[in-house]
């Protein structure tokens, strides 16, 4: 475990997100709503269904909205929505994997088709940009937790791989097998994450120079914004200061 390296999700700017609540909300429900038919809709005996909860919540998802969502699939019936894994090359060459809950998937290839022909990328056949990422479990807690050697120490002891402490928390990143047992073992130490889930860490990353960059976040600005997508993950680096421009 190497407590200096900082594992920044480059799954995308989370700005984004929080400019588009409503839409977010929208996500976070279905995802929940999914979590609650396919299992049990307790959360103490549906992991899938809690992790979801955790991540509405990390969110600011009001608690009316989680119940509603998980009541939605308690009473049968309701859309059936299969899950659904895009890959592609974006500007610069950049890997990115498009993660969905579609209850029709022609609609949604053809969407995200044509984010990706727009914007200079080329959507590819499930595989062709998976082998640049590692499935990871992800599990954050706010910075006044504890310090990070506290952090490290019990991160360690409950089988985390990595921790990344820096002015914006702590990040503890797991095998997908071990996620649910670091998330329950840190929670009852540190209370509830801020963050946890299953994701896609980059093992290679692509630079990016600004026009590059500019296009690239156009691309995930369109497929974020597309009501079937639930999750963006990219390979790229960009300078802060291209990203102070980018963001002006």
């Amino acid at each position: 475990m190497a407590g200096h390296s900082k594992f920044k999700n480059i799954q995308y700017r989370k700005g984004a997100q929080d400019a588009k609540r409503a839409k977010t909300f929208s996500k976070h429900a279905k995802e929940i709503y999914v979590a609650a038919k396919m299992g049990m809709p307790d959360p103490d005996k549906n992991p899938r269904l809690r992790t979801a909860i955790i991540a509405a919540r990390g969110d600011n998802m009001p608690k009316d909205n989680i119940t509603r969502a998980i009541k939605k699939a308690e009473g049968g019936g309701g859309e059936n929505y299969d899950e659904v894994r895009y890959e592609g090359y974006g500007p610069g060459g950049v890997a990115i994997i498009v993660e969905a809950l579609t209850d029709n998937r022609n609609r949604t290839a053809s969407e995200v088709r044509t984010a990706f022909s727009k914007h200079g990328g080329s959507l590819g056949e499930t595989g062709s940009v998976g082998f640049m990422f590692d499935r990871v479990g992800i599990v954050r807690f706010a910075k006044d937790v504890g310090d990070s050697d506290s952090v490290f120490e019990a991160a360690l002891e409950a089988g985390a791989d990595d921790v990344a402490s820096d002015d914006e928390g702590h990040e503890i990143t797991c095998s997908p097998d071990d996620f649910a047992s670091v998330r329950d073992t840190l929670e009852q130490k540190f209370g509830e994450p801020t963050a946890a889930r299953l994701d896609w860490k980059p093992n290679v990353t692509t630079d990016l120079d600004e026009h590059a960059a500019e296009t690239l976040f156009k691309l995930l600005d369109t497929l974020e914004d597309d009501d079937d997508v639930q999750r963006v993950s990219a390979n790229f680096e960009v300078s802060d200061e291209i990203l102070a421009k980018l963001s002006a």
